[in-house]
């Protein structure tokens, strides 16, 4: 009987047969991943300039702000036990929650497992490394606690609302606070939206609403929701990037127009 011996010969980093433009993707994803996350760690230091005055806006990046001073503020300026030479943002109290369901979400590991580790980089092309860890052991095994952080990012957004309604009042010349939209009001309300969005359509909530179960045919209620959350579930990586640019695009709004350098328009 004839046989046929095939040799399998391990790929180096970057070699492939492949004749398409597979490198696009990756290097899309590095510079929209890498620019936001460079951009939001810069911003959350600062500090300064993430609230309008005469206005309810407040970035997104620092809501809900337990210590600080601005209006906003839950617990007054920063608390005593903050030891005075560190340095002290309200963004760095709060930011670590939405921060670590984007970092865990399963669609966004697969995004930078490929664009910023090549593990791999693209089907059919070599990686730079022999073996496979998976996510069973540190750190990568603290990926399984994203539906933990699911629980906060649902929490966040009843702050996150809540500034959108904010964002619907102006300080008047004789100090009454009158109802109004602006272009902020606008932006901090997409951003609502976006992030709830993508928040809602999570792989860990349709798991939550129904994928506990083998038969939901006897439960309509689950039924329902499981089918509402899978139907989200099926964009939940176009949610993911429109999110992420209308929280970093609400941040960058807030802060010019706090600096002089944009003008928020009156529209009501």
């Amino acid at each position: 009987m004839a046989s046929n011996l095939v040799s399998i010969q391990r790929r180096g980093f970057g070699q492939t047969m492949r004749k398409d433009t597979w490198w696009v993707a990756p290097l899309l994803t590095f510079i929209g991943l890498g620019s936001f996350v460079l951009y939001s760690t810069w911003a959350a230091f600062q500090g300064a300039h993430y609230w309008v005055p005469g206005t309810g806006y407040l970035s997104p990046f620092y809501s809900p702000e337990l210590f600080g001073n601005s209006p906003h503020a839950l617990f007054g300026p920063q608390p005593s036990w903050i030891p005075s030479w560190l340095p002290f943002s309200p963004a760095l109290l709060i930011l670590w929650a939405p921060g670590g369901f984007r970092f865990t979400c399963y669609y966004y590991r697969g995004a930078y497992y490929k664009a910023m580790w090549a593990d791999p980089i693209a089907c059919a092309v070599g990686e730079p490394r022999k073996g496979y860890r998976g996510e069973n052991w540190f750190p990568l095994i603290l990926q399984n606690i994203h539906r933990y952080f699911l629980y906060l990012a649902i929490f966040f957004l009843f702050f996150l609302a809540y500034d959108a309604w904010s964002a619907m009042w102006f300080q008047a010349a004789d100090g009454t606070w009158r109802f109004g939209v602006g272009v902020g009001t606008l932006v901090l309300t997409a951003n609502v939206f976006c992030l709830g969005f993508y928040t809602l359509s999570c792989h860990s909530l349709r798991h939550l609403v129904g994928g506990v179960y083998d038969v939901l045919s006897n439960k309509p209620i689950r039924k329902k929701a499981y089918g509402c959350v899978s139907s989200l579930n099926k964009r939940h990586m176009l949610f993911a990037w429109i999110s992420l640019f209308v929280v970093g695009f609400s941040d960058i709004y807030v802060r010019l127009v706090s600096m002089g350098i944009w003008t928020d328009y009156r529209i009501i």
